[in-house]
């Protein structure tokens, strides 16, 4: 069975992920420990991986640990997606970018977006059963009021804004207007994927200048360009993906038309499997972020074979 690789971003994270998969799995706990000594810090302490602080770097560890269980098991996937912190954890994976370089990466990238958010604070909001158009022309009218943009566009009538508190405001207000019942503020005070993070971006592109890309072993789809990384470009589309919207919906297209026909999220959460159910007709979509969900797709990969 041809599979893609969902790697997952921020927000699902939960007190005590990865926990029975480092005490039950080798692999997963020698990717925890050398995940640890590469940034001093012991992630194999509950308090410790569920620190705020530690939030990415937990993530990119733990979707790593998961990876390489996969790996060995089944195989590599034919491409693979993540969603904005999720594309390292998938670039680490198609073997894009060495894990030990990737972690402090991660770490500052974190840093970086902290610091803007509280120079530039924001907000963001999911407006359901939307499509782009509307949204779009909500912000626009929105932008009147304030700083507002379309952020992520994670399935065809699920997308995220994010922006100034008065512009958001005053899209929500377009939006119930206009039909659109369900605008669901985050709790969020950052406005990730817009202009508001113009500061972390800048901060990355000198950050990420001294680290080394490699090829990939499978296509990883950016949600920047809606294309494969190519390895020339990748440090300014990583770079561009702070400050520029997320297609995900698009992400998961490519790897439709790639004839995957199941996908598997890999790190905290199932939102990933979830989009990926809305926007592919048939598909079949797993997750792993536990002993039990491993367990799972272990005894349904058995029965494809």
């Amino acid at each position: 069975m041809k599979l893609g690789y969902l790697f997952s971003g921020q927000g699902k994270q939960f007190d005590g992920m990865g926990q029975d998969l480092y005490q039950q799995e080798d692999i997963y706990r020698q990717t925890i420990d050398e995940a640890s000594d590469v940034l001093g810090l012991n992630l194999s302490d509950p308090s410790v991986m569920s620190d705020p602080q530690n939030t990415q770097v937990a993530i990119v560890a733990m979707s790593t640990g998961i990876d390489r269980i996969l790996e060995n098991e089944i195989g590599s996937p034919i491409g693979a997606a993540g969603l904005s912190l999720g594309e390292y954890s998938a670039l680490i994976a198609a073997r894009g970018i060495q894990f030990e370089d990737a972690l402090p990466l991660v770490r500052d990238r974190s840093r970086y977006m902290d610091q803007a958010g509280k120079n530039h604070p924001g907000k963001m909001a999911a407006v359901l059963k939307a499509n782009p158009d509307i949204v779009g022309e909500a912000c626009r009218v929105g932008s009147q009021a304030g700083d507002i943009y379309p952020a992520n566009f994670n399935t065809t009538s699920q997308i995220v804004i994010g922006g100034s508190k008065d512009g958001l405001a005053a899209t929500t207000d377009y939006l119930h207007e206009h039909g659109i019942k369900r605008v669901v503020p985050l709790k969020m005070s950052v406005a990730s994927h817009t202009p508001f993070m113009q500061e972390a971006s800048d901060l990355l592109a000198t950050r990420i200048k001294d680290i080394h890309f490699h090829d990939f072993k499978f296509p990883v789809i950016s949600n920047t360009t809606k294309k494969p990384f190519e390895v020339a470009s990748t440090k300014q589309t990583l770079v561009d993906q702070l400050v520029n919207p997320t297609h995900f919906v698009d992400c998961l297209q490519v790897l439709h038309e790639m004839d995957s026909q199941a996908m598997i999220e890999i790190g905290p959460g199932d939102t990933l499997m979830k989009f990926a159910a809305k926007t592919i007709a048939n598909v079949k979509v797993y997750h792993v972020d536990s002993l039990e969900t491993l367990n799972d797709v272990r005894s349904n990969m058995k029965l494809v074979k």
